[in-house]
């Protein structure tokens, strides 16, 4: 049974890669908040060179607003794509009495995209650009299950959660090899896991690996891009204990 759902993702993996999409997906911001005057930041990327630098605070006991910015720019012979991305968001978060942490945020986002197509020998095919826009809702929750890293004589605390995204992107200005053409919408599902691992005080690593649907059949706004990222997460201010 396990060996058949690892084919099936492989199989899903190998389509999506031969589609192609003018949105890149930011790796969703899991700040786990605690309290009043917490801190959260970060930086994420991944082996396609999709960047996010984010940070999070906490206004008040319940009140977090965050913020990212993420870049794309990759140019190679057969294919140039440049993204730049930012989101705001705010929301509600509170911690729960077994430790965990919940939080719901919503935000707006907003951005430009654009891909060219070249053959092998450099001509241009097709040039695809446009500006993006974005509503989302997120819910963020820590797992209750925590292990211990050991290696090398010393012990890095393991720490794990889920995140659920909801997005409806619109992609606006939309032209296509110089030529204005017909905008598209799409909503997209992103459901995420992440695992933190504590290294130095309060800087750990995290990574992120999860999915993107595409709830809308489109043919430059679609889900080919899926959610994966490596970054460094640091907490200052926050409650101690684990999340």
């Amino acid at each position: 049974m396990l060996l058949s759902i690892r084919f099936l993702v492989l199989v899903l993996l190998l389509g999506l890669s031969g589609c192609t999409s003018l949105y890149f997906p930011p790796p969703p911001q899991v700040p786990l908040l605690t309290q009043q005057g917490e801190f959260s930041g970060g930086v994420h990327t991944n082996f396609g060179g999709n960047t996010s630098l984010q940070g999070a605070y906490a206004v008040t006991n319940g009140l977090g607003v965050m913020g990212s910015a993420s870049f794309l720019h990759s140019n190679k012979p057969k294919k140039a794509v440049n993204f730049d991305f930012f989101e705001a968001g705010a929301g509600y978060f509170t911690r729960l009495p077994d430790n965990r942490v919940l939080e719901i945020y919503g935000g707006v986002g907003l951005g430009s995209s654009d891909r060219t197509d070249r053959t092998r020998e450099g001509v241009v095919e097709q040039r695809q650009e446009g500006n993006l826009n974005k509503l989302f809702l997120q819910v963020n929750y820590s797992a209750k299950k925590h292990q211990t890293l050991h290696l090398f004589g010393n012990h890095f605390p393991l720490s794990y959660g889920t995140a659920l995204r909801l997005s409806h992107v619109e992609l606006s200005n939309f032209k296509l090899n110089g030529v204005a053409a017909p905008g598209e919408d799409n909503i997209f599902l992103e459901p995420i896991t992440f695992s933190r691992v504590q290294i130095l005080g309060p800087v750990q690593l995290q990574v992120i690996s999860g999915g993107n649907f595409g709830l809308k059949h489109r043919k430059y706004l679609r889900a080919a891009n899926a959610v994966f990222q490596l970054g460094v997460v640091v907490n200052l201010g926050g409650q101690e204990g684990r999340k």
